[in-house]
């Protein structure tokens, strides 16, 4: 099935990013958010992320100003009826993407295939939400999704083989590599890195070492391009408790039980780089 246009519901960090490498894929994109200030701002953070590809001689001005015009918004989710691929992108919570995937089933064509971009949340759980389980799949990008390469490819319990290929190709006509996992709970990137990231939080809250000197060690010592407490701010601390929470639920082992002090920062507000605090002030 070729597929021309695509849907993205969630115009954040990941919406916006999925909508500007489609975009500028030559794929036609309906943005869709709750409210239409967060959809300026989307359109107005793709636009400067162009820009900076055009000044990195990635890009011409004329290709910027052709892939902003592939980009339509809109509140409404009916109007998602004409893409042939929805990807979802909103917040990392089981609740709010389940509802979200009952919405979309009941509102749009049988044909249309049902992705998420979930970091943790079972596919099969999502799918169940819907009478097409079969075209439901993950599709986790990485942040900043236009420079990232890496696409997890999460095949639900029902996810066919159809739907499997289709998106696969997909992600590869976007420049990116697919790399096929099975649905568990943080598929292969969370299961490995929230835990590390949840020890390094330890290790800060148990007085080992400050941020700073946790980050260097493995800057310097594993050739980490970011140290973990950088890089769970960059994250935001957030998704990362509710990451490890998905982790100790699904996999039913205290090794991944949150730190408290992750907890404490979450209950402060204190997210990482979007709120300006997190283990480093921004």
């Amino acid at each position: 099935m070729a597929i021309k246009s695509v849907g993205i519901l969630g115009a954040g960090t990941m919406g916006n990013g999925i909508a500007h490498v489609f975009a500028k894929s030559g794929y036609s994109v309906l943005l869709c958010d709750v409210e239409s200030k967060l959809l300026e701002s989307a359109l107005a953070t793709i636009s400067q992320n162009l820009d900076r590809e055009v000044a990195k001689n990635k890009l011409t001005a004329a290709e910027k100003e052709a892939a902003l015009k592939r980009i339509q918004t809109s509140t409404d989710r009916a109007a998602l009826k004409n893409c042939g691929l929805i990807i979802e992108a909103v917040t990392e919570k089981f609740d709010i993407k389940a509802e979200l995937f009952r919405q979309l089933d009941s509102l749009l064509p049988a044909e249309i295939i049902l992705a998420s971009n979930t970091s943790s949340i079972s596919i099969t759980r999502l799918a169940a939400q819907t009478r097409r389980p079969q075209k439901v799949i993950g599709m986790h990008f990485f942040n900043p999704v236009p420079m990232m390469k890496l696409v997890e490819m999460i095949r639900g319990l029902a996810t066919s083989d159809e739907t499997f290929h289709t998106v696969r190709e997909l992600a590869q006509k976007l420049g990116k590599t697919p790399v096929e996992v099975n649905d568990a709970p943080g598929f292969v990137s969370n299961r490995v890195l929230m835990p590390l990231i949840n020890e390094a939080i330890y290790a800060v809250m148990e007085g080992v070492a400050t941020p700073e000197a946790v980050d260097e060690v493995f800057k310097l010592g594993m050739a980490h391009p970011m140290g973990p407490l950088t890089l769970a701010d960059f994250i935001g601390l957030d998704v990362c408790l509710d990451i490890m929470r998905v982790l100790q639920s699904g996999l039913g082992d205290p090794k991944y039980r949150p730190c408290p002090l992750l907890i404490k920062m979450v209950d402060a507000g204190w997210l990482g780089r979007k709120s300006g605090r997190g283990f480093y002030k921004y």
